[in-house]
């Protein structure tokens, strides 16, 4: 196989395709985030570990309560603010991008392409025979010559 070097600028990029595409990887993010932090705290209360924390703050004179409830709405709260500013940042930059591409000329990227070698081979045309039907009925009888043209 042959390779060929090819290459591509890229020059623009579609802010509204950013803004979705972006609102929806954030999106998964955040929640695989926030079901990831419940799923932690589910496991360390589980195995006494904020129990643990109050007994040491104690210690120390200092007051600890492990709300998890408050824990977590906190969580989702940071999440859903980090959805609309990584959003936000990412359409953001798209606009930015076209911006300093109309004026720099965009990215060049060089890219190998496989060039599949065919042999060369003519291009044969076939003929397709053409039937003659005499306009009358009695005469059956027809050569080859008078039946079959070739195109």
């Amino acid at each position: 196989m042959a390779v060929r070097r090819v290459r591509r600028i890229i020059r623009k990029i579609d802010p509204w395709t950013v803004l979705k595409v972006s609102l929806l990887l954030t999106t998964i993010a955040a929640l695989v985030w926030t079901l990831g932090v419940w799923i932690a705290w589910s496991i360390a209360v589980q195995r006494g570990v904020p129990n643990a924390f109050v007994d040491i703050f104690e210690r120390l004179t200092i007051a600890v309560t492990p709300d998890g409830q408050l824990y977590f709405r906190v969580v989702l709260m940071l999440a859903i603010v980090w959805v609309i500013v990584s959003t936000a940042a990412m359409t953001l930059g798209a606009v930015l991008y076209n911006l300093i591409s109309d004026v720099v000329g965009g990215v060049e990227i060089v890219m190998l392409e496989e060039v599949i070698d065919q042999p060369a081979t003519s291009p044969t045309v076939s003929t397709r025979p053409v039937i003659r039907v005499p306009a009358s009925a009695d005469n059956s009888a027809l050569s080859a010559e008078d039946t079959v043209e070739n195109l």
